[in-house]
Order: structure tokens, then sequence, then C-alpha cells
């Protein structure tokens, strides 16, 4: 299987001093996401947590909702030429019903904030398409917990200790329990580890819970909590205008720039306590 960290020999500069020294790195490999059988998408990420990240993908796209779409998540075998294993291919069998996505040529997922969609289709696309209204959810959080979030997000991100080159998100419960943290190179990756986690855990929607996230706050994290019935989402950096537009239509708490005893609420501040 991929390896979450790979040692790398470096040349290390100290204070004019050069030394020959190994380092850790975060691991990134290539894993494609099939759905009964068909490709449907590449993503580069940390391998750990692969069918979380499978599962949540496809949570933030529309394709499932809950543990009961999924029949069985497994790596395909012989994915090379020689029969061999890369374990860098998932397979979702999605359980009986439930419909296969429309994918052509051209990947049409809404995923990131550079997709080409103006911001108006981008909005309208995840209201129509979210099963769950975080609008509705009728939790609270207090400041007191948002300001514990970072600190305790930080503690338990084992291999960004290592290297130092890893996101991480992590959902918690309105009382502070934590619920699943997962490390990712990439930001969206680990956001879909830990709502797959989730789904795959009968959790789903995510009711009363926050999601942490150790960067800025995208559209596209947002869209993931909204598609999983999370109602609030924080982050230690910036959220972006299309994030907090999306939001405020939504009805979830959005909190940015989360870092020692400050915070700003660019929408759903009424959730606060």
């Amino acid at each position: 299987m991929g390896r979450v960290t790979v040692r790398r020999r470096v040349l290390r500069v100290r204070d004019g001093v050069t030394s020959h020294a190994p380092d850790a790195l975060a691991g990134e490999e290539p894993m494609e996401i099939r759905v009964n059988g068909r490709p449907v998408t590449v993503t580069m990420r940390t391998p750990g947590h692969d069918f979380d990240l499978a599962v949540g993908f496809l949570v933030s796209e529309g394709v499932v909702h809950a543990r009961e779409d999924v029949a069985a998540v497994r790596y395909c075998a012989g994915a090379m030429e020689d029969g061999t294993n890369t374990y860098n291919v998932v397979d979702v069998q999605l359980a009986p019903g439930v419909p296969e996505p429309e994918t052509s040529l051209e990947r049409n997922f809404y995923t990131t904030s550079s997709c080409g969609l103006c911001g108006k289709a981008s909005l309208d696309a995840v209201r129509t398409r979210s099963r769950w209204s975080v609008a509705e959810d009728p939790s609270r959080l207090s400041t007191d917990l948002l300001l514990s979030l970072p600190d305790r997000l930080r503690e338990a991100q084992q291999v960004f200790d290592r290297t130092g080159g890893l996101h991480a998100a992590g959902l918690f419960t309105a009382a502070g329990d934590l619920l699943g943290l997962c490390e990712d190179v990439g930001r969206h990756n680990a956001v879909d580890k830990v709502i797959g986690g989730a789904a795959l855990n009968d959790q789903l929607p995510a009711r009363g819970t926050v999601l942490m996230v150790s960067g800025r706050a995208s559209f596209e994290l947002v869209q993931k909590a909204v598609m999983a019935g999370i109602p609030a989402l924080a982050a230690v950096s910036a959220p972006s205008s299309l994030a907090a537009d999306l939001a405020e239509e939504s009805g979830m708490t959005l909190v940015g720039f989360l870092r020692g005893s400050s915070m700003n609420v660019y929408a759903g501040a009424d959730r606060l306590l």
C-alpha cells in the first residue's frame, strides 16, 4: 500500500553549516475513484483512509447520502498490467436502486472554486442537490468551544508532526467530542475523508457538529459540509467570498481567522452562544 510518509536524504543548511540528513515528507499518490467499476475521477492524496475518501467524495457530489447507499468499497485488484495491486484504485459499489453519477469525458462535478461556473450557478447547484438542510439544525455552539478547536486539531495531527506538510480536518460535536480527524496533502481530501468516515459510521446527516479545518475556508469546503449536513465550519484562515455566500444562503455558521482568543463570524452568527 502507499506510504503516508516518505524518507528522503536532504542537504540541510543551518547558520552557514551544511550537512546531509534524512527528512520525512508527506506521501502523495494518485487515487482513481470508480463507481460500479466505472472510473469517475482521479485525485492526488496522501495514502490512508482511502475508502473514507472515496465515499466522502461521493457524498460531496450528491451521489450517495448515507451508509445504506453504499453496498461495498474495495481496492481494485490487478490494477497494473502485470496483475499487481497498486492500492491506488478504489471502487464503490452502490446499493440497488441508487443511480450512478452521470459522467462524460469532461469531469462535471462541482468540486473546486475554479470550476468555471459563475457564482450563482455554483450556489444553485449545491442548494438543489443537497438532501440535508443545515438551516434547520437547532444546535448551538459556544465561543469557548470554537476557540479551543485549533489547538485540539493541531494536537491530533500526528503526521504533520513528522512532515510539517499536511492539512487536517476534524469533526467535533457541539459538546467538544472529536468524532473523526484526517490529514492529507489536499484540504478537500482531508474533509472528504472525515465526511466519508461519518457516512460509513451512519453519522450523516452530521447534526450538531462543527467541521474544523487547518487552512482557509473555500467554496468547495463549505459545499462539502452542506452536503453532509454539517451546520458549522471553522477555519484558522480566511474564507472566500463565494464560501461566505453559500454559507449564508444555506444557513450554515462560518467562522474564519479562528486563532488564539479571536475569530471572525461570516455567516450564521445566531447559532453562537
